[in-house]
């Protein structure tokens, strides 16, 4: 059973509103006191949320679907509904929420941040909140909204400052054991390293942290090896450590063919993702740590290859360890250019949030011709008024024709060419409401020939 996953799929749905409630107060003597439905409670949201104490997507791999509270229904007597209880889903930090199609959704960095990735529904009104002067009785409620229901994706990124990278068993385990408390499981074998390692590492008054990504082969961008599964996990270092096995027994195999494959590998994956500068590897500095030198062989083949490493412009630290040797300068290097790095950002926010909202000042709705006679209408507003109407109230119904026809439908309607009789769906052509369109008739939902939404017998109330 894997115990570690940096990638999900989750399912996620809030709670729907609570339906509002159509009441009248009724006491001895007084059998019409007027409407005292309540609304109806609030979706529960569902929410991510960054927490230190998490460190990998494990849980929602085995339980993907989540789902918050819903809103319960309001009451007589002025009784509003409880609102639905939020669910709170740990993350980790530096996780991505992305929809399926790729689009970002939210950057999470930082202990404590939150984002609602799906929101609840809101709960209808009810008749004392739809009352008016012009209409003192309503004989219905609005219904609750259904919450927000979608598929996300969850990657995590590793948040460090120094990604060390390289073939399988070229020491980055041992490495990071040795710089930092980090207790990584370290054989002799490829791909001992399955799940990306996290140290923290102190030089002098600076602290900072190293990242032992797993290793990489040639055609890792092509999927061969680990693939792209642990690449990701370099886009947030600052500075990338090439750490090259100075005493492997491979045929074929030395730290310069080994940095050039590696360094291959990034270029690809940096194509993958072309344009996009938050990744942009191959723009990161770099250090080459010559591992594994307490090896007679491997001390021999380090001061080899240095100055070829040196003529490309590449700072190079000769180290090993497993006997704790060269480590002192290797990490005060590091943290040096960590530093650097980090003065030339600018300020930041713990939190980083990406959204997206809708364009601001466009129309209300749209009516789009669909066919002989056949419109659809589209817009924020008509479709969450459908939602919330009860049809098997004919007052409802007519309530929804007036807010309609005052957002100015009908007259959008005759623009289009509607002609009487047409077909209007309100909605998506997938999923909608379908109306026969009768130009200016007054809705069956009236009482005594009173304007809609109203009661004749409270008139003189």
């Amino acid at each position: 059973m894997a115990d570690f996953v940096d990638r999900v799929v989750l399912h996620i749905a809030a709670g729907n509103g609570g339906h509002g409630c159509a009441s009248v107060h009724r006491e001895k003597f007084k059998p019409l006191g007027g409407p005292d439905g309540a609304n109806g409670g609030r979706g529960g949201d569902v929410v991510l949320e960054v927490d230190a104490n998490t460190s990998s997507l494990l849980d929602y791999h085995r339980r993907p679907h989540r789902k918050a509270g819903n809103g319960k229904p309001g009451a007589g007597a002025l009784k509003n509904g409880a609102n639905g209880q939020d669910v709170v889903l740990t993350v980790p930090n530096g996780t991505v929420v992305k929809t399926k199609s790729g689009q970002v959704l939210a950057d999470l960095v930082g202990e404590g941040t939150r984002y609602i990735a799906a929101e609840g529904g809101h709960g209808g009104l009810g008749n004392a909140a739809l009352s008016s002067a012009k209409r003192k009785a309503p004989g219905f409620a609005l219904l609750g909204e259904p919450g927000d229901e979608l598929d996300v994706v969850l990657e995590l990124k590793t948040v460090a400052d120094v990604a060390l990278v390289g073939f399988p068993s070229a020491g980055k385990s041992s490495l990071i054991a040795a710089l930092s408390a980090a207790k990584p499981k370290i054989a002799d074998y490829p791909f001992t390293t399955l799940i990306p390692n996290l140290g923290v590492v102190s030089a002098g008054e600076q602290t900072f942290t190293v990242a032992d990504v797993p290793g990489l082969i040639e055609g890792a961008s092509e999927g061969k090896g680990l693939g792209l599964e642990f690449l990701r996990h370099i886009e947030r270092s600052s500075t990338l450590a090439h750490v090259l096995d100075c005493a492997t027994l491979e045929p074929g195999r030395d730290p310069i063919s080994d940095f050039d494959i590696i360094e291959r590998e990034l270029a690809a994956y940096d194509q993958l993702f072309e344009g996009d500068e938050t990744i942009a590897l191959g723009d990161r500095p770099r250090i080459v740590v010559l591992n594994k030198i307490d090896v007679p062989d491997g001390k021999d083949l380090a001061e080899i290859v240095r100055p070829e490493f040196e003529e490309r412009g590449l700072r190079v630290f000769e180290v090993s360890a497993a006997a704790h040797m060269g480590l002192k300068e290797l990490t005060f290097a590091m943290a040096e250019m960590v530093t650097a790095y980090r003065a030339s950002q600018p300020v930041q926010e713990p939190t980083r949030i990406v959204l997206r909202p809708a364009p601001a000042g466009g129309a209300e709705y749209e009516v789009k011709r669909v066919g002989d006679n056949e419109y659809l209408v589209t817009g924020t507003k008509p479709i969450r008024w459908v939602r919330q109407t009860d049809f098997q109230n004919e007052e409802a119904v007519g309530y929804l024709a007036d807010r309609l026809n005052r957002l100015g439908i009908e007259d959008g309607l005759r623009k289009a060419g509607a002609r009487d009789g047409a077909t209007v769906m309100i909605g998506s052509l997938d999923e909608s409401v379908v109306f026969d369109w009768r130009p200016e008739i007054s809705s069956s939902g009236e009482l005594y020939q009173g304007p809609r939404g109203t009661d004749q017998r409270l008139m003189d109330w």
